[in-house]
């Protein structure tokens, strides 16, 4: 007996592959500004000194500390606006009366043989000082702050060596026409060694006037101008107005109205007529 044939099973259907998925990607287009990132507060946490500017240190000073009609204290915002009322309260985080809450207990600023020290921890009164107060805003009242005061005593030291390097480096005539501005006539009774001497003090003293001196072209020629006058070359008249050649009296210029009769000189001595008189008082001298 024939059998009977089994049916053939069907292979079952292969799954779809899975969709692949992509990750999204960050994109910036639709931003139309930047963020801005929130400002990083620059106070420096540390004690402070303050000082009264000027010579005069009276043995206790008081600052006032809080708004009255009397004495204002106010302080102009410029974000803001407006003027902001401010109060030092001990109690409180800030100097500004409009960020103060609650009862206040109101706090002394008083300086001693004309400073003050301000802990750390006194955040506010450190930062009114500082920055808001009327009397630091005149600028009676200074941060003592040791990095400033030793940049600028370097500045000025190096400005000393700056002065000094050029003075060592000048000869006599152009050390008599820097002297002759500080000192007048009477460096024409100094000899060589005391014009060196002389002129190296001015120049440690005052560097400032010095290299100012040095650079000004008309020192030289009024200088000239001055020594031609004392040799009798020249003639300034009584009245600073009119110089006269000294051997036969004739007019060389005349001295503009509310101006400096050696410096109109000097001037003069720039013009095309002025080099060649110039010259001649040169060779004379």
């Amino acid at each position: 007996m024939a059998t009977a044939k089994k049916p053939v099973a069907k292979k079952a259907a292969p799954k779809p592959a899975p969709a692949e998925v992509e990750a999204p990607v960050a994109s910036f287009d639709n931003i139309e500004q930047p963020l801005e990132l929130p400002k990083q507060n620059k106070w420096i946490v540390k004690d402070r000194l303050y000082e009264l500017s000027g010579t005069r240190r009276p043995l206790v000073f008081t600052v006032p500390t809080m708004h009255t009609a009397k004495r204002p204290l106010l302080y102009f915002d410029e974000e803001k606006g407006y003027q902001r009322e401010l109060r030092y309260a001990t109690n409180q985080r800030s100097c500004f009366v409009d960020e103060q809450e609650g009862p206040v207990t109101l706090g002394r600023i008083v300086f001693r043989d004309g400073v003050l020290r301000v802990p750390k921890e006194n955040v506010q009164l450190q930062q009114m000082l500082s920055l808001y107060h009327p009397f630091t805003k005149a600028g009676k009242i200074v941060e003592y702050a040791p990095e400033q005061i030793a940049e600028e005593e370097v500045d000025f030291i190096e400005l000393e060596l700056e002065a000094m390097n050029a003075a060592k480096g000048m000869d006599v005539d152009e050390a008599e026409a820097i002297l002759r501005v500080e000192f007048g006539s009477k460096v024409s009774e100094l000899s060589s060694k005391e014009l060196k001497r002389d002129l190296l003090i001015f120049a440690r003293r005052n560097p400032d006037l010095f290299l100012e001196l040095a650079n000004d072209e008309n020192v030289h020629l009024r200088n000239i101008g001055i020594k031609a006058t004392e040799a009798g070359i020249i003639n300034l008249s009584a009245d600073n107005r009119t110089f006269t050649y000294g051997n036969t009296g004739r007019k060389l210029m005349t001295v503009p109205f509310d101006e400096h009769p050696y410096s109109a000189l000097a001037a003069y001595f720039k013009t095309d007529e002025g080099m060649e008189v110039l010259s001649a008082i040169e060779k004379r001298l």
